[in-house]
């Protein structure tokens, strides 16, 4: 697992995906994205064992072009029992959303899988609105109604709109 980041610029993924082929290896899985002026990523590179040390190198070596670069063995992916739910949240920007949203997520044992967020301004009045979309897998034995429960009650004290939708 490959996971960097940079200031923005063209080339990047390009520089990163020459070193994995230049070393033998195999870019597979990858989640990249541009934020705050910075791109930053995760690749998941299948390297023969031989060449690992090697691109480790040459990666480190890529400081000098200020892309910040670390490698971690890529762990076992947790067994998947029950539903993957989704929450689509709108509300005016404030602290401590995320926050509460996923303080709620696990204590009723999800995983969180993805989490997208950004501040937009409202069509008519320009107020920032927070938006966000969360995925997250859920435990075979949850109790829905007591998590619809909570992000009610979070929705209502922050005055969000929170959508919870589930894709078997």
């Amino acid at each position: 697992m490959v996971s960097f980041i940079a200031d923005d610029r063209p080339g990047i993924v390009e520089r990163l995906a020459a070193l994995v082929a230049e070393h033998g290896g195999n870019w597979e899985d990858a989640r990249l994205s541009q934020l705050g002026g910075k791109f930053a990523g995760l690749a998941l590179v299948n390297l023969p064992a031989a060449a690992e040390g090697a691109l480790r190198e040459a990666l480190d070596g890529l400081g000098g072009e200020a892309i910040d670069c670390s490698v971690t063995e890529a762990g076992e992916t947790a067994a998947q029992e029950g539903a993957v739910i989704t929450l689509a949240l709108v509300g005016p920007d404030r602290p401590g959303i995320i926050h509460e949203v996923t303080r709620a997520l696990h204590g009723a044992g999800l995983n969180l899988r993805r989490l997208e967020s950004a501040v937009r301004s409202a069509p008519m009045s320009a107020e920032p609105l927070f938006h966000a979309t969360l995925e997250a897998q859920a435990p075979a034995g949850l109790d829905r109604p007591t998590l619809e429960q909570e992000l009610d009650r979070i929705a209502e004290a922050m005055s969000l709109e929170i959508d919870l939708l589930q894709q078997d």
